[in-house]
């Protein structure tokens, strides 16, 4: 991408220049469906188009208001229109009308790369639970587990937390009968999990409950499995589940190990 003209050296030229491919570029973005036009002017347009005049490379540039796009709330097809516009008055300033198919792939690459970037950490801080089942994410679970590391280390003495997982095997169950073993085993984990526990989803059909290593512990386990049981045995959706195993893991001595066996977890 490059542009034909580029605009005097001086600095008066450079910025009636910048202005120039600005103004251009804001008209073609609009008139390809930019939705809110007080909201397109960001400083990093400036700087793709101080980029653009040089006839430096764009990759970077570009990558910067991806994500600065992002974190305004563009979508990510506003986005990567925008950026066919600039193409458009780059390759001739006299059109205005944005082409994604004759843009770069690479630059349309690499502005929705950092667009998605931006966008999947906002979901992963704003969702903390998992829709169907209310229980927490894998992702808040460790945020869970870096406070209890970091308060021991404080105190100076070891973790007093263990996890204990709810495996069901789901090979034999399809559809949405799959879903609601897993609905059903956290229902049962927050009535025997009741005293302010962490409960989270890891996968398809683990859960997991971060508490703390307690005389009871054995028999709420216990508790849990056999009520989960009963619970799925009068569902002629679920007959053909297979066992139902419930174990306790005792944390590492690290944070980052920790995260290790929570992902390792997830995927048994």
């Amino acid at each position: 991408m490059a542009v034909r003209e580029a605009g005097s050296r001086s600095p008066q030229g450079a910025e009636a220049a910048l202005r120039s491919l600005r103004a251009r570029w804001r008209r073609a973005s609009i008139a390809a469906g930019w939705r809110y036009p007080s909201d397109w002017a960001l400083p990093e347009v400036d700087a793709v188009c101080a980029s653009a005049l040089v006839k430096a490379d764009l990759a970077d540039p570009l990558a910067d208001l991806g994500r600065a796009r992002a974190m305004s709330g563009a979508g990510l097809d506003e986005t990567l229109t925008d950026v066919a516009a600039l193409h458009a008055v780059l390759t001739d300033p006299r059109l205005v009308a944005a082409n994604p198919d004759a843009t770069p792939s690479r630059l349309l690459r690499l502005t929705a790369l950092a667009w998605a970037d931006v966008s999947t950490q906002e979901i992963a801080r704003s969702e903390v639970r998992e829709s169907l089942t209310g229980l927490s994410t894998a992702a808040y679970l460790r945020t869970r587990l870096g406070e209890i590391y970091r308060r021991a280390a404080r105190d100076g003495r070891p973790v007093g937390h263990v996890l204990l997982t709810v495996s069901i095997d789901l090979s034999a169950v399809v559809g949405w009968s799959r879903l609601m073993a897993m609905v059903l085993a956290a229902d049962v984990l927050r009535q025997v999990f009741d005293g302010g526990e962490s409960l989270a989803l890891l996968g398809p059909s683990v859960a997991v409950v971060l508490t703390e290593r307690e005389p009871e512990l054995a028999k709420r386990s216990a508790d849990a499995q056999l009520m989960l049981a009963e619970r799925l045995s009068v569902d002629p959706q679920l007959h053909t589940l297979g066992p139902i195993e419930v174990r306790l893991h005792r944390l590492p001595p690290t944070h980052e190990e920790a995260c290790e066996l929570v992902d390792t977890l997830g995927r048994t």
